[in-house]
């Protein structure tokens, strides 16, 4: 099967047009996430590029330690893994404004990020570049701030395909592919940018298994999910959503849905484990006890709580327990970029 691709016109005038109008071929639906999901790059797109050239933008390298360990927490180590970009960078800039331990000179103002996602929700936009810039022509054309946020957006995406494009699926990713698109049609739902899905699965030769692609043009996972369950006429229980973060979690639930976990630092093992739980899924008999286990098992791996609140934090230490992942990327993708080793 050849997944349909919408031209850079559909994208910015008619988004969701394939989720509005899509048709059911089978029983089932999978709905599953991409990044450190199907790929290994939750990691590099962050540490690599989202977070230095943040610092870059907004010249905050001398906060760099904090910067980073904050920003990890909430795209990485975290109950919020996975948010939007614009969103990440909100509850990163807020919490290092409230933090008495960090330096406060030159970090940025977060409330006018919060003007801008505010209006994209109240106009059921998704979070990406192309409502920026209609929030800029609309709200806000001679405000610089939101220029150079979406410069930077801009800038990430061109970095990606240098480094994520490069790493392979997981181990187990095809075959599980390959049986799922027996009994279900699969659909990716993403807050990665349309184009870099779409390269990526294709650079891959996975598309075959695709029917389409959502991705943050498109609005929330839970806006994805929502379409395709109204278009296809699925019964919640005929929906599956595969993904790594709490934000697949909650799009799942809100949509009444069923929820698998690829859990972070053990993806192989759940690819793994994957063709079982199918099973039982298409059975009908993964609601429940057996849904519960896994779910528990997730949450259990990302905690709510950041170190900075933890009794008996330190800021050196706290940022040397991620040191070695930082180092390893590095020497890997860009062996003369700019970090803090201390």
């Amino acid at each position: 099967m050849k997944m349909p691709v919408l031209s850079k016109k559909e994208l910015c005038s008619q988004p969701d047009i394939q989720l509005s109008n899509f048709k059911r071929t089978k029983e089932f639906l999978v709905a599953i996430d991409t990044d450190g999901c199907v790929t290994d790059n939750m990691n590099g797109k962050q540490i690599l590029i989202f977070h230095p050239m943040f610092l870059e933008f907004y010249n905050l390298w001398s906060i760099e330690t904090y910067f980073r360990e904050t920003a990890e927490y909430f795209n990485l180590f975290s109950s919020h893994r996975g948010c939007n970009r614009f969103i990440a960078i909100e509850l990163t800039l807020k919490t290092l404004k409230e933090r008495a331990d960090v330096p406060q000179k030159d970090i940025p103002d977060y409330t006018f990020l919060s003007e801008y996602i505010g209006f994209a929700q109240e106009k059921g936009l998704g979070l990406g570049n192309a409502s920026l810039e209609t929030y800029i022509d609309e709200k806000k054309p001679e405000d610089f701030r939101f220029y150079k946020l979406l410069g930077w957006s801009e800038a990430v995406n061109r970095a990606f395909p240098n480094i994520t494009v490069k790493i392979p699926p997981f181990e187990g990713v095809r075959n599980a592919l390959e049986l799922i698109s027996e009994r279900a049609d699969i659909v990716v739902v993403s807050q990665t940018p349309y184009e870099d899905l779409v390269n990526y699965w294709h650079r891959h030769g996975i598309d075959e298994f695709i029917t389409c692609i959502a991705g943050q043009e498109m609005g929330s996972k839970t806006t994805h999910i929502k379409l395709l369950k109204k278009a296809g006429r699925y019964s919640s229980d005929e929906i599956l959503m595969i993904g790594d973060a709490f934000g697949d979690l909650k799009a799942s639930k809100t949509n009444g849905s069923l929820f698998y976990p690829v859990i972070p630092g053990n993806e192989e093992l759940s690819w793994e484990e994957f063709p079982q739980v199918f099973k039982l899924f298409i059975e009908k008999r993964y609601f429940g006890e057996n849904e519960n286990k896994m779910i528990q098992k997730f949450k259990a791996n990302l905690p709510e709580l950041p170190p900075w609140k933890m009794s008996g934090y330190n800021h050196i230490s706290s940022y040397k327990k991620k040191q070695e992942l930082r180092k390893k990327l590095y020497e890997k993708f860009n062996p003369t970029g700019k970090l803090t080793i201390l």
